[in-house]
């Protein structure tokens, strides 16, 4: 009874101490977002789903929100890559300060490839790699940051694990791609540790 009313007591103080915020897209507006590229709200048969539609004159594309304070906790989103020459898919963004500096997570299908990244001060720096194929259509992406070490998982798979202490202030979330990679995205959950 003891260790019943123990671990009651546990998983409720573990859930009173996380945010958990859903951005489906349905009713949800990109007014507040920081956007590079033109990013749109799209029906796709009864869905709704946020997709760059064109490519920024910068080299990436960007579409955050910095009303999310995120320091630990976890992010996922479904993800679609739609079309691309140079460069396809892309993934999720996290302590963004600005659209200079943040962490990345992408997948690349024309690479066949899953990485984090580090944007400091504009320039890019791979911090992990791993080789993984998909097919085409939706995949789910998830990332899990504590502290300094961070988790990267496609299809609830972890294919990454890395630490770093660059960026260790909490920012906002989003969803990024590069060069000329159109990419849909939807569901992006949000859950903050407090």
């Amino acid at each position: 009874m003891i260790k019943k009313l123990t671990l009651t007591l546990t998983l409720f103080s573990s859930l009173a101490l996380a945010d958990t915020l859903n951005y489906n897209f349905e009713k949800s507006s990109l007014q507040n977002w920081s956007k590079n590229g033109k990013w749109e709200i799209l029906a796709e048969k009864e869905n709704k789903i946020l997709s760059l539609s064109q490519h920024s004159r910068d080299y990436f594309n960007l579409c955050y929100t910095k009303d999310v304070a995120f320091t630990d906790g976890s992010i996922s989103v479904k993800f679609r890559a739609n079309s691309g020459h140079m460069d396809q898919g892309g993934g999720l963004m996290w302590r963004v300060q600005d659209n200079d500096n943040y962490y990345v997570a992408r997948f690349n299908p024309l690479e066949d490839n899953f990485r984090f990244y580090i944007v400091h001060e504009g320039m890019r720096s791979e911090l992990d790699s791993a080789t993984i194929k998909l097919s085409s259509g939706w995949h789910t992406m998830k990332i899990v940051q504590k502290g300094t070490h961070f988790e990267g998982y496609l299809d609830d798979k972890k294919l990454l694990s890395h630490e770093d202490k660059q960026l260790q202030k909490s920012g906002g979330v989003g969803v990024w791609t590069k060069a000329d990679a159109l990419t849909s995205f939807d569901d992006l959950h949000i859950s903050t540790d407090k």
